[in-house]
């Protein structure tokens, strides 16, 4: 019979030969709190607290976890039942797994039905660091201005100020104005997301929307707060009720929501954390003064990547990201992208050779273990497609540089956003504008610039006559010819 997973059943766990917390967790200290308690936290930052605690360090740097959203009560009674704990399992190529009992986070606060004791938990003086993993739409700004967006409505209903704060903005901002009344140092927001400058990114948001409030406020903030910038990498896919399933066959562990990840791992932050910080690097995390080389070329190589093999792979009726990347078509296509587009346009990045981390990204996407899907690459687009890949299409428009597979992944974005395959069976797009992209994406049949004229998302690309040229024949491909012949045409022009 599997074992729940339980503080209590640890040492039957362990007996079975499990690597399990072998610290005392009753005697740590919460240091951190963290928005977004998803895989990629669990598979990540979670994880690096977790080896500092095995080691003898970091019991003041405990996490507490925070979800925001309704949806964030199943991660809530997870958590309540296993007392924080979960399994996290590394899928290598090869087949073998490697698996432990992570234990870093030791409280779970749910906003919705609380939202006072989250404030109350940041606004505690052991409190260090803030962080966040929201995905790349919670920042709440506009795509093409770069503002914040004040009439969000959970955003404007924070604003009025006649209800308990209920968005990460107003409870960390909340939580800061309580320190400094209260005569305490400002915590560090530590964003871990995958956006350009996320630090920076955070910074202008959070205070953005203190100065809707007290535009004084605003200014303390950005006088006082830290917001260092990071770069995070490990390919986490959605757990599977598969992958419940083998942790209660093969390992005998009853999880409720267990993590699998690669065994690639890269955390690159910016050393900015006045309040104090775990120490980080002795857990593999590469402190720097400055990310930038580092976060253009994950997003520009791996995220904007991603995006590359997933509308392709998918339309041409691949389902996973390892079955996509061994289409020899789809992986040189990527290739190019990378080597032709996306490369010219980074900063040298200290310690890395490209060509190398080129090759090795391919390898990762081809891992059979992790299973990644493409509908979870595909998702979301509107908030990624103008993070990653826009700002290289931008970059070569000014340089004179190559656009046409920058411009042949938009309009596989655009075929895909019209709701069926090429064999008529639906696709759910899951986007915040999904309503609306499928609208303009169903006219392109006749129009084909309906999907490219939004430019909210993608601003003035319209009005640039060669990326148009090279979008419209990518569409006209995949109209006319179908995904897979038209990524192969691509791979070979």
């Amino acid at each position: 019979m599997p074992v729940r997973l339980t503080p209590e059943n640890l040492d039957e766990i362990a007996a079975t030969g499990i690597a399990v917390p072998t610290y005392d967790r009753d005697g740590i200290t919460t240091g951190i709190v963290h928005f977004g308690v998803g895989g990629f936290h669990r598979a990540h930052q979670a994880m690096v607290v977790d080896r500092l605690l095995q080691q003898g360090e970091a019991r003041d740097f405990g996490i507490c976890g925070v979800g925001v959203l309704e949806q964030d009560r199943r991660m809530a009674a997870a958590m309540d039942e296993q007392g924080g704990l979960y399994t996290l399992v590394l899928k290598h190529p090869d087949g073998t797994r490697e698996s432990r009992v992570v234990g870093s986070i030791v409280e779970y606060l749910l906003a919705v039905d609380d939202p006072d004791a989250v404030v109350e938990k940041m606004a505690h003086p052991d409190t260090r660091i803030v962080s966040l993993t929201i995905t790349e739409g919670g920042y709440n700004f506009d795509h093409v201005t770069g503002e914040f967006v004040a009439d969000e409505p959970g955003v404007a209903s924070d604003l009025r100020g006649d209800a308990p704060p209920r968005t990460v903005f107003g409870l960390v901002v909340e939580a800061l104005r309580r320190r400094r009344d209260r005569g305490l140092a400002p915590f560090t927001v530590m964003s871990c997301d995958n956006i350009q400058g996320n630090g920076h990114v955070a910074r202008q948001m959070f205070t953005s929307y203190a100065r809707l409030q007290d535009p004084s406020f605003a200014h303390w903030m950005d006088e006082h707060v830290s917001f260092p910038n990071s770069m995070v990498d490990r390919i986490t896919p959605v757990t599977a009720d598969e992958d419940r399933a083998w942790v209660r066959d093969e390992l005998g562990i009853e999880d409720a929501w267990p993590v699998v990840a690669e065994p690639f791992f890269q955390w690159v932050l910016e050393d900015d954390h006045p309040a104090g910080r775990p120490r980080y690097e002795d857990a593999d995390v590469q402190l720097v003064d400055d990310v930038e080389p580092y976060e253009l070329m994950k997003l520009r190589l791996l995220n904007a990547s991603h995006q590359g093999l997933c509308y392709f792979g998918y339309l041409s009726g691949y389902r996973y990201a390892h079955e996509a990347t061994q289409d020899e078509a789809i992986a040189t296509f990527l290739r190019r992208y990378m080597d032709e587009e996306a490369s010219p346009t980074l900063h040298p990045v200290p310690g890395i050779d490209l060509d190398d981390y080129q090759a090795t990204l391919i390898e990762r996407f081809r891992n059979p273990e992790v299973r990644d899907t493409l509908a979870r690459l595909c998702a979301e687009s509107s908030d990624r497609i103008p993070k990653w890949l826009l700002p290289v299409v931008r970059e070569n428009l000014v340089s004179g540089g190559p656009v046409t597979l920058s411009a042949g992944i938009v309009a596989s974005w655009a075929r895909y956003a019209e709701g069926a395959d090429e064999d008529g069976q639906p696709i759910q797009v899951v986007d915040r504008l999904a309503d609306r992209l499928t609208a303009t994406a169903r006219r392109q049949r006749e129009d084909r610039l309906a999907f490219l004229q939004d430019r909210q998302v993608f601003g003035d690309l319209i009005d640039d006559e060669r990326f148009v040229a090279a979008y419209r024949d990518a569409l006209d491909g995949l109209l006319d010819e179908g995904a897979h012949a038209t990524v192969t045409r691509l791979s070979r022009s």
